[in-house]
Order: C-alpha cells, then structure tokens, then sequence
C-alpha cells in the first residue's frame, strides 16, 4: 500500500506532500476479502476509518524496472478498501512506531473483481468515489496521484522482485473518516466493478 498519494489526504493528515520518495506499509494477504462482504467492526478501536482506493493487479515478473517499462508488468486495475485502525495509526505515528496495528487488519483489504488493463485504458481521468449509506465522502479523479502507477511499481521493483498475484494499494483521496455498525460503504472508479461494504457489530 502507497500512503499519502493524494495531495489533498496528505493535507487532511496533518502532513506535507513529498515528491521525494514514497513510503509503502504492508497488508497480509490473510486479510483480503472480496467486495460484498460484511465485516464486523474491529477490536481495539473507537475510530474505524473507510479509504477508497485504486488497486493495481501485477501480472508478469518485474525487477528493477524503469519507468518506461512498469506498465508491462500490469495484469488489471480493482477497487479497493483500506479500512483502518485511525486512532491505533496515529498514536503509532505519533512515536514513530510502525503501523501495522492500525491497517493490518482482519479483513481490511477489501477488493473488487479485476479488470484487465487494456480494457481500462490509460489511469488518469478517471472519477473515484465512495460514500456511506448513499451519502458521498470521497470525490476526486485517478489524476491527482501525487505517485503515478508506472513510478509506483518502477520504485518498488527497485526493492522486490513482484510478482503475478501481487496488489498495489495505490493510496486514497481526501475525505476518508469513520464508520459504525450497520454502515453501508460503497466505492467506485470509472470503467471498474464497483466495490461495496458492510459494517456489522463487534465480536
């Protein structure tokens, strides 16, 4: 997962944008689920945020990739949910600890079915959205990625050898904030199978 590729989220987060280099954390695979799903509201939290994400399907082996080239490795594009710990991420942040009981969690990497990329086309002027119970809360287009899906994968193959079956989380927009039990989420990029959501009770 890219954080803070969105200019405007970065604000919302209290941080300043930085072309310099971006920064990755890390979902288990064990925590995948498909869209429609229910999901109960998480242990731990008091502060269980949405993201709305696009999702990047690597299909071919890429290491070491320039810029030119990353998109070759592409198999398809999904939506994608983020759904985070807030309140655990950011007391993390706060002491520069790592983040991973504030977005590994169960069942938080939500995804829609993948559309191959040729039948998306080029990323850029597509619309993404998501809102909660039929109300918007994100609005924003694939073009404001401060980090463009060629650089993304160019930059992370400098570090891992990707592979076919590995997701990219490309980061949200703004607008990101809570849900409850009984909340609806639904998400969707032009030209992707949406993605929904529900929120049932704790455990």
């Amino acid at each position: 997962c890219v954080g803070r590729n969105y200019a405007a989220h970065a604000a919302e987060m209290g941080v300043e944008v930085d072309r310099e280099k971006p920064f990755y954390f890390t979902k288990s695979a064990q925590m995948l689920q498909p869209s429609g799903t229910s999901i109960p509201y998480p242990p731990g939290t008091s502060n269980f945020h949405f993201e709305m994400e696009l999702v990047i399907a690597i299909g071919k082996p890429a290491f070491k990739v320039a810029v030119g080239n990353a998109l070759d490795a592409v198999y398809g594009y999904a939506c994608g949910l983020d759904m985070t710990r807030r309140d655990l991420q950011l007391a993390e942040r706060a002491k520069q600890r790592p983040w991973d009981l504030g977005k590994d969690v169960e069942q938080s990497a939500v995804i829609s079915s993948i559309t191959k990329a040729a039948e998306f086309g080029a990323v850029g002027p597509q619309r993404i959205t998501l809102s909660v119970n039929g109300e918007t809360k994100q609005d924003a287009h694939l073009s404001d990625l401060i980090w463009k899906v060629e650089e993304i994968i160019s930059h992370l193959s400098g570090f891992y050898h990707l592979a076919p079956g590995d997701l990219i989380y490309t980061g949200t927009p703004a607008g990101v904030g809570p849900v409850v039990a009984g909340d609806r989420i639904e998400g969707s990029i032009d030209g992707l199978d949406p993605i929904s959501l529900e929120i049932t009770a704790a455990e």
